[in-house]
């Protein structure tokens, strides 16, 4: 069995403040995307890789990405106008192979990260197959309570503040049945996990089939170096992490 990866490139580049897309724009010696790309073209038995374009945008990624992809084949294909419906467009792809068993694992990666290293891929598929879902969180340090009558806060001196990245991985066939009752409850989450934890894991506790198997979502440890462009000034740093 395989893993597939899923590198979502359907956004803009309105908050980079560009007039293109800004997983196009370079990044050093290459475009942005491509880091993403190869990061996920270094994973052992990755296949198929599927990158979702912004509709209008599949010739010009396609150009973009061609010197760097080498023998590999890599999907393209439209996206949604939201990230949900941009990850079905993948899922939908990918269904077939999850249906016959030859793709375990889906991972998930947003475009605009492009340091996230095939390490990171790895960890967080591996450990989706061993529970059923993995995201990279990064610890926040130095934040307070929105209230500061509520300090300390409920959850006691030990409670921690992650952030939350990409690449997250799931368990194919759960994250498929998980997006099929999102679409019919008209859920959209702000991410893959939200799905899978609102459909797949909350379902698995009332409805469990093997209670020596539970589904869980797993935190991997990352750092800030899997920065996400998001404004201009996320472009420099970047250059200087790869340097």
């Amino acid at each position: 069995m395989s893993a597939a990866i899923v590198v979502l490139a359907a956004g803009s580049g309105s908050r980079v403040g560009a007039e293109v897309n800004k997983v196009l724009l370079p990044l050093r010696d290459r475009p942005l995307l491509a880091w993403s790309l190869q990061a996920a073209l270094a994973v052992p038995d990755a296949d198929p890789i599927v990158v979702v374009c912004r509709p209008g945008e599949r010739r010009s990624v396609g150009a973009a990405l061609a010197p760097y992809v080498g023998r590999r084949d890599v999907l393209l294909i439209d996206g949604g106008s939201t990230r949900q419906q941009s990850e079905q467009a993948a899922l939908d792809l990918v269904a077939p192979q999850v249906a016959d068993g030859s793709i375990d694992v889906i991972a998930i990666h947003d475009g605009a990260r492009p340091l996230a290293g095939a390490d990171l891929f790895e960890r967080v598929i591996s450990t989706a197959r061993e529970y059923g879902g993995a995201v990279p969180i990064l610890e926040l340090p130095g934040l307070l309570p929105r209230d500061p009558t509520t300090f300390p806060s409920p959850g006691g001196p030990g409670t921690r503040l992650v952030g939350v990245q990409t690449p997250q991985a799931f368990r194919a066939r759960p994250l498929i049945a998980a997006y099929s009752a999102a679409a019919a409850a008209r859920f959209d989450g702000t991410d893959t996990a939200a799905a899978f934890a609102e459909f797949a894991v909350s379902r698995d506790r009332t409805h469990r089939s093997d209670p020596d198997d539970p589904l869980t979502i797993r935190a991997v440890p990352a750092g800030p170096r899997n920065l996400k462009v998001t404004f201009a000034e996320d472009l420099p740093v970047a250059e200087a992490l790869l340097a």
